[in-house]
């Protein structure tokens, strides 16, 4: 079987293999619209909001005497309290200190845990697993598209000013007291699930798992306490935006396509892995590919890179943490930019812009849009969703130091030269739109 290294060389180069276009956006696998993606997106806001997510995301199990090991020898942030029934975020960089993905890692058991997220972090966990003589077990529960077997187990989260209140009632007694980022047990009428208290929409709830069989009872039985408080369950058009809205930079490009130093994860990994069928586009191209890498400063995980143990990468992370970084922000669009957007629709010839998805407008894998101030490259729009809480268009990217929250900036919307060869992507002519710098999209209402 041909290795991802085998497949950046016959394709030319990273960069060549990356913009051939192979995928597109990734569809969230379930139901579009369960009523309408504008009230659902408002539901996580103003009442409760039920998200199925079962389907999207693999699982690697990781059980065995050198877990915990294993892990601390990867991940940039502390372990210490790690154990059963806690939870962490795994952040994972090569040697010089570059992201290579971040996931969740949920400890069910002693030297026992489910890590859940993109691929790029748990295919680096599962190659170190492979190669690096770590007494442990590793087993893939992969997600439903490619999981002809069916999941393990159901992921639901409720979220919203009013999941309490449906918890309670599903509970059938005052919940337990389970602290940020650890897990507890409660009951979903007959059915014990294990839940995590962590905010993925930036209000109070849990995402909470059970054995598989069990989805369809959990479900309804929430849905019917949920319903005299508002509760809706989240389409896959209106969970495209989560992300951008509680500031989570979902689709940022791993940095294992260079460097002798990563040549040998190359040569491990599948040329059909996730990594081999990656799409790289939007209007920021760059003719070297380290221009998209990203370090933990830039994603808004500065905060919790410690260095309280060795873990690969460390000696880099080192180098460069006081060197100045980019930050994680919003722009808010310019209303009468994105309107002349619309509007372009409607000319004849080839002077459409490119055309905006709704609610969510990034039609790529990986996105890189230019932020500019003043005509210099300041940033890069990754994430760009229309928001009906906020009633306009936000993205979210990375900023450097000199564009501060308030200032005006403008995004580059399009692809140069008129659009990439990537089929899905139509011919249209760029345009740009004036944008505000935000260090929130909005202020927590409750």
């Amino acid at each position: 079987m041909a290795s991802l290294e085998e497949e950046i060389n016959n394709a030319g180069g990273a960069l060549a293999l990356l913009r051939q276009g192979r995928s597109g956006a990734y569809p969230f696998p379930i139901r579009p619209e369960f009523t309408n993606w504008r009230d659902e997106q408002e539901a996580w806001r103003n009442s409760a909001a039920l998200m199925d997510l079962s389907h999207h995301m693999t699982d690697l199990v990781l059980q065995g005497p050198d877990t915990y090991k294993l892990l601390e020898s990867i991940g940039a942030n502390s372990f210490e309290g790690f154990g059963p029934d806690s939870a962490k975020q795994l952040i994972a960089v090569r040697p010089d200190g570059y992201m290579i993905g971040d996931c969740i890692l949920f400890c069910v058991g002693d030297h026992d845990v489910r890590i859940v997220g993109r691929p790029p972090a748990l295919n680096w966990v599962e190659f170190h697993a492979a190669t690096g003589g770590w007494d442990v077990t590793v087993r893939r529960d992969e997600c439903t598209v490619n999981n002809p077997k069916g999941r393990d187990l159901f992921r639901l989260q409720l979220q919203g000013p009013y999941a309490a209140a449906v918890f309670e009632k599903v509970n059938g007694g005052p919940m337990p007291d389970i602290p940020f980022f650890h897990m507890g047990r409660f009951k979903v009428g007959p059915h014990e699930v294990r839940a995590l208290n962590h905010r993925m929409s930036g209000f109070p709830g849990y995402e909470f798992t059970g054995p598989y069989a069990d989805f369809e009872a959990v479900r309804d039985r929430i849905l019917e306490a949920g319903a005299e408080y508002g509760l809706r369950q989240i389409g896959g058009r209106a969970y495209a935006s989560v992300a951008t809205e509680s500031g989570w930079i979902a689709n940022t490009l791993p940095a294992t396509y260079t460097g002798e130093d990563m040549k040998a994860f190359r040569d491990w990994m599948p040329a059909r892995s996730f990594e081999g069928n990656l799409a790289l586009a939007g209007s920021h191209v760059s003719e070297r590919i380290e221009d998209y890498y990203t370090t933990p400063w830039d994603l808004g995980y500065g905060h919790i890179v410690n260095f309280d143990h060795d873990f690969i990468g460390r000696e880099g992370l080192e180098q460069i943490k006081d060197q100045p970084h980019r930050r994680k922000a919003w722009v808010l669009w310019n209303r009468d930019d994105v309107a002349g957007i619309f509007a372009s629709m409607y000319e004849q010839g080839n002077d459409r812009f490119k055309y905006l998805e709704m609610p969510a407008a990034f039609y790529t894998a990986c996105q890189f849009d230019r932020v500019e101030k003043s005509g210099e490259l300041v940033g890069a729009a990754m994430l760009t969703v229309y928001s009906s809480n906020v009633r306009g268009w936000i993205s979210l990217g990375t900023i450097d130091p000199s564009a501060a929250v308030g200032d005006e900036v403008e995004i580059v919307w399009g692809e140069p030269d008129g659009g990439s060869p990537n089929p899905a992507v139509e011919r249209h002519t760029q345009t740009r739109i004036r944008g505000t710098v935000m260090s929130r999209p909005f202020p927590n209402k409750h």
